[in-house]
């Protein structure tokens, strides 16, 4: 069993910055890959990014490339999005999860993962 907590969102005007975490316990951190995924009210959930367990590899959605960054501290259990430039469409909660593989550009497949956390709000106003 994984337990997922993330932290980290808020209010925020359009063009601002928030630095998301997600903190995991239970199993070791280092044996999953990670991943954010997104969903705005009325709106089917969106996959973000995701990190491979090392962090070596990253693979992030077309709609944030650029602004949004993932990544982890394994020595903190704890995987990061860094989330830039924000646009009002970015209002969401959003969630981390954990998977057992790696699916690199098939990692936006939500099924792959095992856990979840409860999600952490963000809205941006513009």
């Amino acid at each position: 069993q994984v337990h997922l907590v993330e932290s980290g969102g808020g209010l925020v005007q359009a063009g601002g910055s928030l630095r998301l975490s997600c903190v995991a316990s239970g199993r070791t951190f280092s044996r999953y890959s990670m991943g954010w995924f997104r969903q705005a009210p009325g709106k089917e959930r969106e996959f973000v990014a995701a990190i491979s367990f090392s962090g070596g590899n990253t693979y992030i959605a077309d709609s944030v490339k650029g602004r949004f960054t993932i990544s982890r501290d394994n020595a903190k259990n704890t995987v990061y999005l860094e989330v830039n430039s924000l646009k009002p469409e970015d209002t969401a909660v959003y969630y981390c999860a954990a998977a057992p593989v790696w699916r690199g550009s098939y990692s936006y497949i939500a099924s792959s993962y095992d856990y979840w956390g409860q999600g952490t709000q963000v809205t941006v106003s513009s």
